[in-house]
């Protein structure tokens, strides 16, 4: 155990102490106990390194909004640590860390295993709209139903014991920090980015993965230069902990195998001895095949520059309002209509919702009070979905109307409270 700064993550070693070092890295939700099963096996041959994601499984509550936050403050407890080069398997956003390390820092990833894993999960919506929930509701709504999501409905029936430790993992984890992790994997997209992961790679997915299944699985491997593919069947999104003999197998047998050599002090590959499998590896109870799949073309080449405000403007666009909005609004666009959509996007959303002198909860307080003022109910619905977006909770939406109803009046505020409470039930009633 250790002591945990902000800026680091709290981590476990186990196995011997001058092997290799393999790090397993969590799902949301998740504590580094998803991996118990895996480690009695790995520490044959390697040091396992485990960490839990901020405000999980106790750790300190320090939210990281991004994919890149997190990434950073692993190395800086590697740094602290003095481990320089790794081995690395990571399911679901544990998966979208070890991306970024290979992409950001390739020199210090020795091999890669993206389990449960996708350059992009779900939408953006998706993820904020869970965020929406927590903070309405709590965890508990997102406990209840992960089980549904984590494995097959054979397996949940007949294993009660882990389904409700499933269920006590997520309620008890930190709600700041799990909506902070939803933000962070709403914002991971690293599709036109894959063909530079260039560290030997193992895509492995469970058959029954309703999260990020066999199809997102493939992305990654098309897109990921000589990586292979393992589908672990009847296993679904918690695949190590639904079918642990078949992951282990094929953890053991990838790292084994396609262990990088380590680059010296000029950048060039030295050579290092790479860890040896003692023994051939019988086959698990189910075998899960590997496939070659061939390497995607080399992403397009970024231009370079002063970022052009429409570009931040559709991306501050879709973040506040919704992908489904925006698009929507894009869609009904015409020849007509068109030039002020771009108007819109370029000056109100890439210039002014952009600027760095109020954070967006205040900007949504500004937003909701001026649209009550001017009598605009078509437009405070989206801007009352925005808010819970920005992170205002139904009590602060509330406030905000209730100032405005002083300073705006009482029947325009009276009008608004009809639609704020129609949108806000909406989006804050759990759904299943």
């Amino acid at each position: 155990m250790s002591e945990t700064p902000p800026n680091t993550l709290q981590y476990r070693f186990d196995g011997p102490e001058d092997a290799p070092v393999l790090i397993l890295g969590p799902s949301l939700g998740t504590t580094w106990h998803m991996w118990d099963r895996q480690v009695p096996e790995l520490t044959q041959q390697w040091r396992v390194f485990r960490f839990d994601l901020p405000g999980h499984g106790g750790a300190p509550a320090h939210p990281a909004g991004s994919v890149t936050d997190l990434a950073q403050r692993l190395l800086a407890t590697l740094d602290g640590l003095g481990v320089q080069r790794f081995g690395y398997a990571g399911c679901a956003l544990g998966g979208a860390v070890g991306i970024e390390l290979a992409l950001r820092h390739p020199e210090r990833v020795a091999s890669l295993a993206l389990i449960a894993a996708s350059p992009r999960f779900g939408t953006a919506d998706e993820f904020r709209q869970r965020g929406v929930i927590v903070r309405s509701n709590g965890l508990d709504p997102i406990a209840r139903t992960s089980p549904d999501r984590w494995f097959t409905s054979g397996f949940a029936a007949a294993q009660p014991a882990i389904t409700e430790w499933a269920v006590q993992m997520v309620r008890t984890t930190d709600p700041g920090c799990y909506i902070a992790a939803c933000e962070a994997l709403a914002s991971f997209d690293v599709r036109p980015q894959l063909a530079g992961v260039t560290v030997p790679t193992l895509v492995l997915v469970g058959s029954d993965d309703q999260v990020t299944g066999p199809a997102e699985a493939r992305t990654l491997v098309a897109g990921i230069p000589d990586a292979r593919l393992a589908v672990v069947p009847g296993a679904s999104h918690l695949v190590p902990v639904e079918q642990p003999a078949a992951v282990t197998d094929l953890l053991v047998r990838h790292f084994s195998t396609a262990w990088q050599p380590a680059y010296d002090t000029t950048g060039q590959l030295a050579v290092v001895d790479a860890p040896v499998r003692p023994a051939p590896v019988a086959a698990p109870a189910q075998p899960a095949p590997i496939a070659e799949i061939a390497p995607a073309a080399a992403a397009p080449a970024q231009t370079a520059g002063r970022p052009d405000p429409y570009d931040t403007g559709i991306k501050v666009r879709r973040e506040v309002l919704g992908d489904a909005h925006v698009d929507q609004t894009l869609a009904q666009a015409d020849e007509f209509s068109g030039d002020f959509q771009e108007l819109l996007t370029r000056y109100a959303w890439g210039e002014i919702w952009d600027r760095p002198g109020l954070d967006r909860r205040t900007r949504s307080c500004v937003t909701l009070t001026a649209l009550v003022a001017g009598g605009h109910l078509d437009e405070l619905a989206a801007h009352t979905r925005a808010a819970l977006r920005n992170g205002l909770t139904p009590g602060e939406i509330k406030e905000v109307l209730l100032q405005a109803a002083v300073y705006c009046g009482v029947p325009a505020a009276n009008s608004a409270f009809k639609v704020a409470q129609q949108v806000i039930r909406e989006e804050t009633t759990p759904q299943g």
